[in-house]
């Protein structure tokens, strides 16, 4: 085991920090876990804030080490707010309620495997896919509490369409993980290079369009300007909190962003999280027979 003691400041909100990531799993207000698969083998930490500027963590298996380097990046050491002024109304009083730094985990396949399960699906639903993925072909994490670790890349590349059925994953999706984890060996190191160079990198990858690109870097670097144009509602959400329309496309909603270009991911957050956009457009719903689009609609690739 390691632990170390990691000073951060004391204006942030732990949950919203820790939670842009989606890999790690909050427990509680100032407590949350990560299990992840490190360069140096299977690894698991908790993070436990113990005063308003101080966060205790601890960590197990053999890339201990490895996640006590990062847990300071996962609560956004390397994020810089400099200049951002979030937009005036609900976005800034969100902001000052619930002020948050990104994090980055530098696991580009945790985030793969996240944002390509995201494609038009409900959050809840890919994240399920996920915990299953983990459960039924994973590894059980290190530590003293109960958890699993994802599936490494040449794993997953053994595996076919009908294992992914199970989990509420869907052929086409399916395909996409299975082109990706076969690419993996390839994109050793990735996470070294800029947000723009790792999203032309993976966009080269059949089926990971500029959606799940941006999500992906958003997730694992910590992109503070990540855009994932292509969504279904975020537009519409940009929109109505920066002019007041309760309709938008991807070509309206990179307009109103550019005041705020190198913060852009930041108010894409903050308007997700206000809960008070319209909220239009197609969805994937989980039955008992599987995946169905419950209204029609023609996006470019995610």
């Amino acid at each position: 085991m390691a632990a170390q003691t990691i000073e951060i400041p004391q204006w942030i909100e732990l949950a919203s920090t820790v939670r842009g990531s989606k890999d790690p799993v909050m427990v509680g207000p100032s407590e949350t876990r990560w299990n992840t698969r490190t360069p140096d083998g299977l690894g698991s930490l908790q993070l436990s804030r113990t005063s308003p500027t101080t966060v205790d963590a601890e960590a197990w298996g053999p890339g201990a080490d490895w996640m006590m380097n990062q847990a300071p990046k996962l609560l956004g050491a390397e994020d810089d707010v400099t200049g951002f002024a979030p937009p005036p109304g609900p976005l800034a009083d969100r902001w000052r309620s619930r002020p948050f730094l990104l994090g980055r985990t530098d696991r580009i396949w945790d985030s793969v495997i996240g944002g390509i399960f995201g494609q038009k699906v409900q959050v809840q639903n890919a994240l399920k896919a996920r915990r299953m993925l983990a459960r039924r072909f994973g590894d059980e994490a290190p530590g003293p509490w109960k958890g699993w670790v994802l599936p490494p890349p040449d794993r997953v590349a053994e595996l076919g369409y009908a294992d992914f059925h199970p989990l509420g994953v869907e052929r086409k999706r399916a395909e996409i993980v299975l082109r990706t984890a076969r690419e993996m060996s390839r994109l050793e190191g990735l996470e070294k290079r800029t947000p723009s160079q790792v999203q032309a990198r993976l966009e080269r990858i059949r089926g990971i369009g500029p959606w799940t690109s941006a999500m992906i870097t958003a997730s694992a670097l910590g992109d503070a300007d990540a855009v994932p144009v292509g969504d279904f509602h975020i537009p519409n959400t940009i929109a109505w909190h920066l002019a007041g329309e309760e309709r938008g496309d991807d070509a309206r909603m990179l307009e109103l962003l550019e005041p705020w270009a190198g913060h852009r991911w930041r108010v894409v957050r903050l308007a997700k999280s206000s809960g008070s956009a319209p909220k239009r457009g197609p969805r994937l719903s989980l039955t008992g027979d599987g995946l169905h689009m419950e209204q029609k609609a023609r996006r470019p690739q995610r």
